[in-house]
């Protein structure tokens, strides 16, 4: 009999206030610290949801829309959003707040998937399945789904247009842009 879990059993929240050690040369947070921090909390969310060690098979686009500064507290709110049958779409929504100005910002949002492992033998596990309990956890899983063979018909282009690259047209076509080919 297969087994089901709530979304809001393995919602988590990881708050974390960004020290000086966090920041790049700029000033600002490093992007690295907020993705070990997004990889931090879908692994716990995943992990939660299928009470199995997880490993992260892939990350959506990061795409940093406000900066992060030293002395902010950084929010990370995930939820698993869908459920194949080992793997697992975690969302990642990320908040950063200025205590002096009172000001919150939205610094990123993605998606990362996620799988069950067995620790002994290393291999993917059955996830538990969703129980979708309102309109907006429904929309995530449809949403999920449609990223999952986005992703899987993306693959399947990049394959069949390295297959069929023909480099000398190909290089044709770089004239312009911001190259120089230097071949013997």
């Amino acid at each position: 009999m297969s087994e089901f879990r709530t979304v809001k059993s393995s919602q988590i929240v990881l708050k974390e206030l960004m020290i000086p050690s966090y920041s790049n040369f700029g000033g600002k947070v490093h992007g690295g610290v907020i993705l070990s921090l997004m990889d931090k909390i879908a692994y716990t969310t995943a992990a939660s949801h299928s009470r199995n060690y997880c490993v992260t098979a892939s990350v959506d686009s990061v795409n940093f829309v406000s900066p992060v500064e030293v002395g902010e507290l950084v929010t990370l709110m995930a939820s698993v959003n869908y459920v194949g049958r080992s793997s697992m779409e975690v969302g990642i929504k990320v908040y950063s707040e200025d205590f002096k100005l009172g000001i919150n910002k939205h610094t990123n949002t993605s998606y990362f998937t996620m799988v069950a492992i067995d620790e002994d033998t290393r291999k993917p596990v059955p996830a538990p399945g969703l129980i979708l309990e309102d309109e907006v956890e429904v929309r995530r899983f449809i949403w999920g789904k449609f990223r999952k063979r986005f992703k899987s018909e993306y693959r399947e282009q990049l394959q069949g247009l390295q297959q069929d690259l023909d480099i000398a047209t190909e290089t044709q076509k770089l004239m312009g842009e911001n190259c120089q080919i230097a071949l013997p």
